[in-house]
């Protein structure tokens, strides 16, 4: 099994078994459940459905909630599908915890980053903005966009204000520094997306595991 979903729950620094001081980011890693066991037989690929955050089953719709009925599972708030090889023993009631993640070295982590509603170019793309003296009118604004006769318009991917923040991203290879299985807690070297208590996936780092 290659990841599980998690939870944001903030930074703060330790020591790593160097005697290192070292930022971290404490990521709660599980318990997850599975729900579903699909198959290559089955479904054409070897994965596990798998549940996060346990939820009131009157918060979901008639559909959600009959697929946990099926698999005998309790309602969760976070659902996720990961690859795992044919010959995992994984099915439906399994539990998932951060164990899975002893031995790992490294891991990526995806999210959704924080919204920062809609900014200019001087904070969106780190644009120097107009002189800053007495008399000038232009001191945030974007300045010329377009072109003369020939092309006549505003060329595409154009940096311009708009929408920032509040994507899917992926920080990839970071350190794993501590896991605690006891406290489902996993900690990490550096920021990941979103805010404390955000949702996040936790996977085992793809590129350093192809180098090693």
């Amino acid at each position: 099994m290659q990841g599980m979903i998690g939870k944001k729950l903030g930074m703060t620094q330790v020591y790593d078994a160097n005697g290192q001081h070292v930022p971290v980011t404490v990521i709660e890693a599980g318990p997850c459940v599975v729900v579903q066991r699909k198959t290559a037989k089955t479904d054409g690929y070897e994965a596990v459905q798998i549940a996060f955050l346990p939820q009131k089953e009157g918060r979901l719709s008639k559909a959600s909630a009959g697929r946990f009925k099926k698999a005998g599972v309790a309602a969760h708030r976070k659902l996720a599908e990961v690859l795992v090889d044919a010959s995992s023993e994984l099915q439906a009631g399994a539990t998932v915890t951060a164990q899975l993640f002893e031995g790992v070295t490294h891991v990526d982590v995806s999210g959704v980053t924080k919204g920062q509603g809609y900014q200019g170019v001087v904070k969106r793309h780190r644009m120097g903005g107009g002189p800053q003296s007495h008399g000038h009118m232009s001191h945030r604004r974007i300045g010329a966009i377009g072109q003369r006769t020939w092309p006549a318009r505003i060329m595409k991917n154009k940096r311009m204000p708009g929408h920032m923040g509040h994507v899917n991203i992926t920080v990839q290879n970071l350190r794993v520094v501590q896991v605690r299985p006891d406290d489902n807690v996993l900690l990490v070297e550096g920021a990941i997306p979103g805010p404390t208590g955000a949702l996040v996936m936790v996977r085992k780092a793809v590129k350093k595991a192809a180098k090693s």
